[in-house]
C-alpha cells in the first residue's frame, strides 16, 4: 500500500471546528487483534542501545505489557512476562491472554524471535524503532523512520496545529547549559528518533534547584527545552488507527503525576473531558499520522494550564500504560468503565511469584485487575527486579484511590 511521505517541515495550521465529528470506536477493541487485524505480530521493545542497557528491566517490561490483551496476536516478548504464576493470574481474571507468546531471554534470543516471525510471513508492528538490519521496512506494519519521527520530542510541531504548541526550542549539546539556567523552571526532553518510553527521556527542573543533567544528555546531540507549565488539568487521550487507516477515539483518561511532574499512573472512567477543540485536535493529529502510514494504539498527552492555555505536551505513538488497562477493562469488565479506576505500578527486588503471593489477599478481595508483570530472574539481566501493573476499579473514586494507595504501601 502506498504511503504519503513523512513530513520534514512544520505544516500549516489546520482549521479544526469545535463541532468536528469524532469517529466512534465501532466494535470497541478489546484485544490487539481488534486493533491491528489478523496475521500481525506485535513487538513493544525499544532497540538495544547504550542508553537502554542502563534500563534493561524497563525495556524488557515494556515488551511484556501487551501479553494480557494479545488474544490471537503473536507477541514478541521478554520471558520475564511469561511467568506461569502471572499468566495464570491473568487468565483467571478473564483477560484475552496471548496464545502465541514468542519469548526471549537475551539479545540474541530477541533477534531470533524477530527473524522467526518474519520467516513465518508475519508483518511486525514494531512499537519502537528497530534497525533495518534486524527488521526491514517492508516487513513492518509501520516503518522505523515513521515511528521514530512521530515520537521524537523535536518534531511535535509538525503534527500539532500552532495554537496548541507549548513554547519549546531545540538546542545542541553545546547550547544546553546556556539554555537551561538554574534560576528558571524548564523541562528537558531527548530529541531522538530512538524513542525509549518509561519516562527515560524527560527531565524536569524547578527554579532554584541544582541542575543535574540526566544520562541521555551524554549520549545525544540535540535536546528540546520546553517551558515549565503549571497545569489545571492533564489528560491522556487514548486513540487507535486500525487497518482501515481511520483514527478513532478509544477513551479520555487523566494522568496522575508525582511531586516532580513524572507520570505515575492514570485515572479511567468518567473524567472531565478536554474542551471540544482540544479533543478534536487530538483526533486530527492521529489522523495526520494515519495518513502517512501509522497503525496501532497511541496516547496523546495534553493539558489546560492555570491561565487557560490549551497545549499538546507529548505524542506517544505506541502501546502505552494507558491503552492496555482500557483494553483489559473492555475485555472483562466493560461495566467498570462507567465507574472509576486507577492504574499503578509496583516494583520489588524479589521474584514475581513472591510479589504476587504477598499481594494475594488484596488481589483476591476483588476490584483489582492485574494487567501485566515482569520478572528479571527469567532473563539474563543480573539485576533482581519484578514489576507488576495493576488496575484498581470500583464505584467510589475515594475508595479506589484509598485501595490503590494501600497496594502501594503493601509493596514497599
Amino acid at each position: 500500500m502506498a504511503r504519503a511521505a513523512v513530513p520534514t517541515h512544520p505544516q500549516r495550521e489546520h482549521a479544526i471546528s469545535t463541532s468536528t465529528s469524532l469517529p466512534p470506536a465501532v466494535h470497541a477493541p478489546r484485544a490487539l487483534t481488534d486493533v491491528y487485524g489478523p496475521g500481525v505480530a506485535v513487538c513493544a521493545r525499544p532497540a538495544a542501545s547504550t542508553s537502554t542497557s542502563r534500563h534493561r528491566n524497563t525495556v524488557d517490561a515494556l515488551s511484556a505489557r501487551p501479553i494480557a490483551v494479545a488474544g490471537d496476536t503473536p507477541v514478541i516478548c521478554s520471558a520475564g512476562g511469561t511467568d506461569p504464576v502471572l499468566l495464570a493470574r491473568l487468565r483467571d481474571g478473564g483477560l484475552p491472554v496471548g496464545d502465541d507468546l514468542r519469548e526471549f531471554r537475551d539479545e540474541a534470543g530477541f533477534a531470533d524471535r524477530v527473524t522467526e516471525a518474519m520467516a513465518d510471513g508475519l508483518p511486525i508492528a514494531m512499537e519502537y524503532p528497530q534497525p533495518s538490519a534486524l527488521c526491514p521496512d517492508e516487513r513492518m506494519v509501520k516503518t522505523a523512520h515513521l515511528v521514530g519521527y512521530l515520537n521524537n520530542k523535536a518534531t511535535i510541531s509538525t503534527f500539532v496545529a500552532p495554537r496548541f504548541h507549548a513554547r519549546r526550542s531545540v538546542v545542541t549539546r553545546g547550547e544546553l547549559v546556556g539554555a537551561t539556567p538554574a534560576e528558571k523552571s524548564w523541562v528537558l526532553k531527548a530529541a531522538t528518533n530512538d524513542a525509549h518510553g518509561g519516562s527515560l527521556d524527560v527531565y524536569l527542573h524547578e527554579a532554584g534547584e541544582q541542575v543535574a543533567f540526566p544520562a541521555f544528555t551524554d549520549l545525544l546531540g540535540e535536546f528540546v527545552v520546553e517551558e515549565y507549565l503549571y497545569l489545571a488539568r492533564n489528560w491522556g487521550v487514548q486513540l487507535y488507527v486500525g487497518p482501515d487507516s481511520v483514527a478513532r477515539l478509544l477513551a479520555v483518561t487523566e494522568q496522575r503525576v508525582d511531586a516532580t511532574g513524572v507520570y505515575v499512573g492514570g485515572r479511567f472512567g468518567p473524567v472531565d473531558p478536554p474542551p471540544a477543540d482540544l479533543l478534536a485536535e487530538c483526533l486530527a493529529i492521529t489522523q495526520r499520522a494515519a495518513d502517512v502510514g501509522y497503525r496501532g494504539l497511541c496516547s496523546l498527552d495534553c493539558a489546560e494550564t492555570l491561565d487557560g492555555q490549551l497545549v499538546m505536551l507529548d505524542l506517544n505513538f505506541r502501546i502505552t500504560s494507558g491503552s492496555i488497562p482500557l483494553l483489559a477493562l473492555r475485555s472483562v469488565r466493560p461495566d467498570a468503565l462507567a465507574g472509576f479506576a486507577e492504574s499503578v505500578k509496583l516494583t520489588a527486588a524479589a521474584p514475581l511469584a513472591d510479589l504476587l503471593a504477598h499481594l494475594s489477599p488484596a488481589l483476591d478481595a476483588g476490584g483489582v485487575l492485574v494487567t501485566s508483570g515482569h520478572d528479571s530472574t527469567r532473563t539474563d539481566d543480573p539485576v533482581l527486579l519484578s514489576t507488576l501493573q495493576l488496575l484498581v476499579h470500583g464505584d467510589d473514586p475515594d475508595d479506589v484511590t484509598a485501595r490503590r494507595s494501600a497496594l502501594e504501601a503493601i509493596a514497599r
